[in-house]
């Protein structure tokens, strides 16, 4: 009988005593790939909306409690998925107390700081449910595909990414990073649905061509900062993302798994309250 995958499966092997995992490759995952679905477009959508509830009611507990925080971090190539991964697996969930953050290309003021100022600023404070649609890792990616960042002062920065991780975790943050894993047809298709269509042409960038005659250079970037940055505390998820409805259920399994496993109750309810009553 074949064994069940498991969301563990598609972990990253961790960092481990300054060494890299040298033999975690991206191509190790099938990004058509539909481990989680529960059979069609319909279940995978009902299992959803049920995990959204859950979710709903334990993102409240986090806020209400006001001491723990948890960043979601979701990375991936142009078309992945991350707005539509936010979208379909957070239209349950009250947005009191979830806060989205869209990183784009670095601004003058930022650049005169180190790569990790203004991440900082955009940690989750207490009883937060922070996303960061891109994020620092959008600093070792592209300018070591551009070439601006040799190898060297890749692994600083990876090493820095480290520390910074460890530093939000030791201040009660629980992290989860999902790098959304499409493959290069899947993207072609997106990309031309966007030109295709002139209400979406909003969403399209020429940019996003010249990016895509880089595919392999961001490939092999994204599996050595992965295989760089994936720890115990902080550990990456490698998503299946062609199928979205798929990558929605598989990423909100995680969330599920990770606030369970933080033990969330509402605060103590007030004696002070006992017997008030509202004229």
């Amino acid at each position: 009988m074949a064994k069940q995958p498991e969301l563990d499966d598609f972990r990253v092997p961790y960092f481990d005593g300054g060494k890299k995992n040298n033999a975690f490759s991206l191509d190790a995952f099938d990004p058509t790939a539909k481990p989680f679905s529960t059979g069609s477009k319909e279940a995978d959508r009902a299992r959803l909306s049920e995990i959204g509830a859950k979710l709903d009611t334990l993102q409240e507990c986090l806020h209400a409690q006001q001491k723990r925080r948890v960043l979601l971090v979701l990375q991936g190539m142009d078309t992945s998925g991350k707005d539509g991964t936010i979208r379909a697996v957070f239209k349950e969930v009250d947005p009191l107390g979830l806060r989205i953050v869209p990183f784009k290309a670095p601004t003058p003021v930022e650049q005169a700081h180190d790569f990790l100022w203004r991440v900082h600023a955009q940690a989750p404070a207490a009883g937060e449910l922070t996303i960061f649609n891109r994020s620092h890792y959008e600093d070792v990616l592209v300018p070591t595909v551009l070439g601006t960042l040799d190898a060297e002062a890749f692994e600083q920065r990876c090493c820095h990414i480290r520390q910074f991780e460890e530093l939000l975790t030791c201040s009660g943050t629980t992290i989860i990073k999902c790098m959304l894993h499409i493959s290069k047809d899947e993207q072609r298709e997106r990309l031309q649905a966007r030109i295709d269509d002139p209400d979406k042409h909003w969403k399209f960038d020429v940019s996003d061509l010249e990016a895509r005659k880089q595919w392999d250079q961001y490939q092999a970037a994204y599996r050595e900062a992965l295989a760089a940055t994936s720890t115990d505390y902080a550990p990456w998820y490698v998503i299946p993302a062609d199928s979205k409805t798929h990558r929605n259920v598989m990423v909100a399994e995680l969330l599920l798994r990770t606030f369970e496993a933080l033990k969330l109750e509402y605060p103590p309810a007030k004696e002070s309250l006992k017997g008030v009553k509202v004229e």
